[in-house]
């Protein structure tokens, strides 16, 4: 009967917001496109220095010379966390929207150039190092940065409609505190993604780096 229940919540929540999710996946997608164009606008010099660095790093790697797990746990967790509490503190503030949009679109920026300056360096070879190293752990931190920035965007719009409405809306504690629970909950599987990030993905690069 639990189970029915949050189902029916999670079913209710996207139907209220699907104009707003649908808007910010279209803008996620628009800076993962963006960020693979910026791939083919640098210049012969600037592709070369920076597959450079990617090289040693990629040697470092296939040597064992990378950081431990627990402080690539660390260095991954305490980013994604600060990225999402700054959505969150954002989301209440009426002047936050706009950055909350920026932020979203620099992330999928981020991804897509990430993954086209390795296909476009290396093919094949780049795609399949991508597909191992920048997939697992964002197949959860990317739905939970799009839940986040919706329901940040959507509690900011609740505010702006508060301020600018005369008649009373709903009461604004228990918003707030739904509003903080969300991103508890999105911390959490911030964590686990973490975990994939410094456990799972070091070992598939490895294996991968060595094949080539």
């Amino acid at each position: 009967m639990r189970k029915k229940m949050y189902q029916n919540v999670v079913a209710n929540h996207f139907r209220e917001h699907s104009s707003i999710y649908l808007f910010i996946v279209v803008l996620f997608l628009i800076g993962v496109i963006f960020g693979a164009i910026i791939v083919n606008s640098l210049s012969f010099t600037q592709k070369e220095d920076l597959f450079f660095y990617l090289s040693q790093f990629f040697g470092q790697v296939s040597d064992g010379n990378v950081a431990g797990a627990t402080d690539l746990f660390k260095q991954s967790f305490f980013h994604n966390t600060k990225f999402i509490g700054l959505m969150w503190i954002l989301g209440i503030s009426i002047i936050g929207l706009p950055v909350i949009l920026i932020l979203l679109f620099m992330k999928g920026m981020v991804v897509g150039f990430t993954v086209g300056f390795l296909v476009s360096q290396m093919g094949w070879d780049g795609f399949l190092l991508s597909f191992v190293t920048v997939l697992p752990q964002n197949l959860i931190i990317i739905p939970v940065f799009i839940i986040a920035a919706t329901i940040s965007v959507s509690f900011s719009l609740k505010m702006i409609s508060r301020q600018f409405q005369k008649k009373v809306g709903h009461p604004m504690l228990p918003m707030l505190g739904r509003y903080m629970f969300t991103f508890v909950v999105a911390i959490l599987f911030l964590c686990a993604a973490a975990s994939i990030e410094a456990l799972i993905s070091p070992i598939l690069m490895k294996s991968v780096i060595n094949s080539f």
